[in-house]
């Protein structure tokens, strides 16, 4: 189980998996019941526009072969929906987002992150929105330190970095067309009330092209 989970994110980040998964037959009903314009711009990676830019680094963290915790790191630079940072927490059962910005948190989570290859399977609640100001550093020298409330994200020991680009990443069934790049990378943590939550991320690939369920992404660029 978790090879297969490192599997669908590292497909995501290459495009193999999404490539041989399908796409098109996923992408259909939203596709038949959309406007001639709509279904042109799902279709036809040319006609998509900007919807988000910014950074969203990861962290997967596993008990096991069960997915004991997964924290999703936001940076908006420039959206549909403004600007802003969060956070967004799973961890038993529950579903945490922390931001100062509720309204384009609500739309990141529901809109992004419940869809991403590392939430596939988890029970996925209506989220508990909580104010607070989201403080993030992230680059692909040190990684990640994100901290909102009594929340504290840690990403380090960088491995690679490489760019990403596929025009099919399927979001609930809208496809959208992204590009970044990302580090996976060696360590990271998640901590609740200054205490670590349980689990450990799980590494794999070759020395040439590491894999981790930790990862740094910067030059983050989302087209619908």
């Amino acid at each position: 189980m978790t090879e297969n989970l490192i599997d669908r994110r590292r497909f995501a980040l290459t495009g193999t998996g999404i490539l041989a998964g399908g796409l098109a037959t996923a992408a259909l009903p939203s596709i038949a019941t959309a406007s001639p314009a709509t279904s042109a711009a799902a279709t036809d990676p040319a006609l998509r526009r900007v919807v988000l830019v910014g950074e969203n680094p990861g962290v997967q963290l596993f008990d096991g072969d069960t997915v004991a915790a997964y924290a999703s790191v936001w940076v908006v630079d420039w959206s549909t929906h403004g600007t802003g940072k969060a956070i967004v927490l799973w961890h038993d059962g529950q579903v945490r987002l922390l931001t100062d910005r509720p309204e384009l948190g609500r739309w990141l989570e529901r809109d992004f992150t419940r869809f991403f290859p590392e939430a596939d399977g988890l029970p996925w609640p209506q989220p508990r929105v909580e104010r607070h100001y989201v403080r993030v550093e992230n680059d692909l020298v040190h990684g990640t330190r994100a901290r909102a409330g009594d929340v504290e994200v840690r990403i380090r020991d960088v491995l690679d970095r490489r760019a990403f680009a596929t025009d099919g990443f399927d979001l609930g069934g809208r496809v959208h067309s992204l590009s970044l790049v990302t580090g996976p990378s060696a360590t990271a943590t998640i901590s609740v009330r200054g205490r670590r939550l349980p689990g450990d991320i799980v590494r794999g690939g070759t020395p040439e092209r590491p894999s981790s369920s930790a990862f740094v992404a910067v030059a983050e660029v989302w087209r619908a």
